[in-house]
């Protein structure tokens, strides 16, 4: 049997159907919102689950594959050594994040208006990005030395790609009406930048960004593994000689928790600040 309130009992028939309907929207989106986290949070769990069965039931030796509980007791115990790695691998993550999309968006800027340049340069920006990571960074250590730098510069190289070509493609796909619009109006070209290329390219900007933000961190781990007394790519080449997989293991699930949380972080801006989608034109 269905209640109706004294303030529902005053609305008139269209109003009611309105508010029925209000009601089920928002019960729909709770639904969804519920389900967008316990279906993560179940895919996750059913992992652990099947991880720790395979350890105890093929009786896997823990320097092979440790069980999810003593990687647990390990994260707990070593907290604080995987923190002070962490931190190196952080600064050189976020530090190559900014560097590679500044750099990116400006030559994509500069790409936009000399069609001359990108037609001199682009293929040579390919070209570098061909090259596996793998294979530029120890050049980088060699020419920037042992320091953070060479770090810094890989994590740069691997963001710069993607968000140099989703920039690109954002600054260029303008709708030609308003385009046309603009230059009925007589607006300079700083102002069809600024008024329209650039809040065009925004939704591109972030969707690489997004990517960027855990390519950062990979460049970082990887530079460390070439030449690195300390971070998580550091981290992880100790435990494998020492045959440490439980400090393996957790040091690549720190990692992985850093990049994910660097993911969600752009996302959140993303959603803070891109309140429109670009209007691709026909």
């Amino acid at each position: 049997m269905t209640t109706i309130s004294s303030n529902d009992s005053l609305l008139t028939p269209r109003e009611a159907s309105i508010k029925a309907a209000e009601d089920v929207f928002r019960s729909q989106q709770r639904r969804l919102r519920i389900r967008r986290w316990l279906l993560p949070a179940a895919g996750i769990l059913t992992l652990i689950f099947v991880w720790a069965a395979l350890v105890y039931l093929f009786k896997v030796p823990p320097f092979v594959a440790p069980s999810p509980q003593l990687v647990a007791v390990t994260l707990v115990n070593k907290f604080d050594i995987l923190m002070a790695n962490l931190l190196p691998t952080a600064i050189e993550a976020i530090s190559g994040f900014l560097l590679g999309n500044v750099t990116a968006i400006v030559i994509a800027t500069v790409f936009v208006h000399k069609k001359s340049m990108e037609q001199a340069f682009f293929p040579v920006v390919v070209l570098i990005n061909s090259i596996p990571v793998v294979a530029k960074a120890p050049i980088l250590v060699l020419l920037l030395g042992n320091g953070m730098e060479p770090k810094i510069a890989i994590a740069a190289l691997v963001c710069f790609f993607p968000t140099l070509v989703n920039m690109v493609r954002g600054l260029e796909s303008i709708n030609p009406q308003s385009l046309e619009l603009m230059k009925v109006l007589s607006a300079s070209k700083t102002e069809i930048f600024f008024k329209l290329r650039l809040l065009n390219s925004v939704p591109y900007l972030f969707s690489a960004l997004k990517i960027a933000a855990s390519t950062a961190v990979i460049g970082a781990i990887v530079g460390e593994w070439i030449g690195s007394n300390t971070g998580i790519g550091a981290l992880i080449i100790q435990s494998t000689f020492n045959f440490d997989s439980a400090m393996l293991y957790a040091t690549v699930f720190v990692g992985s928790v850093f990049s994910v949380s660097f993911f969600l972080v752009i996302t959140l801006i993303e959603r803070l600040v891109v309140r429109w989608q670009p209007i691709t034109p026909t």
